[in-house]
């Protein structure tokens, strides 16, 4: 099972001599070798891009301030949603409706407090939002469990006819307006967005925990084993006692919880809930994972990997912003990173092209 909890094959995959040998030894220990470069694959990158927006403004790029306060906790919304759909995509599965969970778990929460006062039992308590909020989030995953794993439906069209559902919803309790000024009127929301811990935001700690107990999970526990096992081989993985089902129910309401976290926090950085919130999301949270070496097939890829893949990104638009790029054109240059990344993960991966 190393090989697995290192994210670099699934169990059973192996092609070579018996695991006693000489040669049988040394594939596993190259394969995990190259599992450590990838997750370093984008550090050049990311310094490369450090140098090149210092020399664009540099009484300003570099500066704590600029860092802190406009690249990393302008990516923290999107670094959640990445974690979530990381540890679905390694099971083997896809959500894209966690798009959705981003805009309708904070706005419910949000309407039963402030906007629902016509409701039987509303307004609720203001530190209900959180929980409510959570809850809802882990409901669209326990839902998409439901059709996923007891219906054996496809994880692809079940949750994009989730997304679609629940963008029509969070438009009929929005009323396709925006819920805003909620700094002053919902204080977990103000917290939220202003709370400090050692001169960062709370919500740059909030993805630093997160992901640090998803590595140490992931990477050393048993239950980051059963993830990369099932979603490396289903079929050998339920052989070896692992109960694949419910591991992927679990990490479906996991991810559903954290991007309605991710919701609150992005509803806190704009002290808004707007109609749209989320609208398109899924797109850049695939585009992170991807290139942070996050395989689409299952199995393969760490958390690691995959907040360097937030960072270059967050790091790409910040620095094309500052070079005076057109919007468009960073859309485009987006992509373009994007296949470059599948390019590269097809040529270190040792599989032969389609």
């Amino acid at each position: 099972m190393t090989s697995a909890a290192t994210g670099t094959d699934a169990p059973g995959d192996g092609t070579g001599p018996p695991g006693g040998s000489p040669a049988g030894r040394a594939r596993p220990a190259n394969r995990l070798r190259l599992a450590r470069l990838r997750d370093l694959a984008l550090v050049p990158p990311i310094v490369a891009l450090l140098v090149y927006g210092w020399t664009l403004k540099p009484d300003l790029f570099l500066t704590k301030a600029y860092l802190v306060d406009t690249v990393l906790k302008y990516q923290t919304e999107l670094a959640l949603v990445v974690l979530a759909e990381a540890l679905v995509l390694i099971v083997g599965k896809f959500d894209l409706s966690l798009e959705s969970v981003v805009g309708i778990a904070p706005a419910i929460a949000v309407f039963l407090v402030v906007g629902g006062a016509d409701l039987p039992g509303t307004p609720w308590p203001t530190w209900t939002v959180l929980p409510v909020a959570l809850l809802i989030g882990g409901l669209v995953g326990l839902f998409n469990g439901l059709l996923i794993v007891r219906f054996t439906l496809s994880a692809f069209i079940v949750t994009l006819a989730v997304l679609i559902a629940l963008r029509g919803l969070q438009l009929a309790v929005v009323g396709g307006a925006t819920m805003s000024n909620l700094a002053n009127r919902v204080p977990v929301i103000d917290h939220l967005g202003s709370l400090r811990f050692l001169t960062l935001p709370i919500s740059v700690w909030v993805v630093v925990v997160c992901f640090g107990v998803g590595i140490v999970v992931l990477g050393y526990t048993r239950v980051g084993r059963s993830l990369y096992a099932v979603g490396g081989n289903p079929a050998a993985a339920r052989a070896a006692g692992i109960r694949v089902e419910r591991v992927v129910w679990v990490t479906l309401v996991v991810a559903g919880v954290l991007a309605a976290f991710a919701g609150l926090m992005l509803s806190a950085r704009l002290g808004s809930v707007a109609a749209n919130q989320g609208d398109g999301m899924i797109f850049t949270v695939f585009a992170a994972a991807v290139i942070g070496g996050i395989s689409l097939d299952g199995g393969k890829g760490t958390l690691f990997g995959a907040l360097t893949g937030v960072v270059l990104l967050g790091l790409i638009q910040n620095v094309l912003t500052l070079a005076q790029v057109r919007a468009d054109q960073i859309q485009a240059v987006n992509g373009l990173v994007i296949l470059v990344a599948l390019v590269l993960a097809r040529l270190t991966s040792g599989k032969a092209q389609d």
